[in-house]
């Protein structure tokens, strides 16, 4: 059975005119279909990839907000500075921190949390 409608359309691929013989028509040849689909599944890849990328970037920084006992470099990744800022944080007393051994210190997670609630 074939239709007798003529529709002046645009192909929403390659916008050019056509003449389309249904109401539902989006493009102009089977290529532009084609290459239609190619870029839909091109941007859904895409698009997951940046959602996988994001999540294995925050990964990290949910790992430290659930641990107890932080080192100055975790401290330091999750205020946003440097170690040597963290040093500074913590030699003034406004982060108190425990020196396990020579190179080991440690900040307690409710005294990091201490000093983000006296700033707000």
């Amino acid at each position: 059975m074939s239709s007798n409608i003529y529709i002046q359309r645009i192909c929403e691929h390659c916008n050019k005119e056509f003449t389309a013989r249904t109401t539902v028509t989006k493009y102009c040849s089977n290529d532009c279909a084609k290459r239609a689909y190619k870029a839909r599944k091109r941007a859904e890849k895409v698009n997951r990839s940046i959602v996988e990328t994001e999540r294995v970037i925050s990964k990290p920084i949910q790992d430290l907000k659930a641990k107890e006992f932080l080192s100055v470099k975790e401290v330091a990744k999750l205020l946003g500075c440097s170690t040597r800022t963290t040093y500074r944080l913590i030699d003034t007393g406004i982060l108190k921190s425990v020196n396990l051994s020579e190179r080991l210190t440690r900040v307690k997670r409710s005294e990091l949390n201490k000093i983000m609630e006296q700033d707000t």
